[in-house]
């Protein structure tokens, strides 16, 4: 399984919109876009988990226009401890 980043998704992307997009090059496991704590309001990037397809995935999504953003998508790095 491949967890992809997906950066500058505009403000209205919802996580169903995020899993029609990717499910065109394999299975989507999940869709998640990124929240601000305090307002609730997207912070403009998501992670998508698929089974496989991922490089067909990112080779044809990265850079490409989605609702008027050119998108970035790569492989996500591995979640940071948090820091206090």
């Amino acid at each position: 399984m491949t967890n992809l980043y997906v950066g500058n998704l505009p403000w209205s992307t919802t996580e169903t919109q995020l899993k029609e997009l990717f499910s065109q090059y394999g299975e989507v496991i999940s869709a998640k876009i990124i929240e601000d704590r305090e307002t609730g309001r997207s912070r403009g990037f998501g992670f998508v988990e698929m089974e496989q397809g991922s490089e067909e995935a990112i080779e044809a999504l990265n850079g490409s226009d989605f609702s008027g953003r050119n998108i970035k998508v790569n492989v996500a790095k591995p979640k940071r401890e948090a820091r206090f």
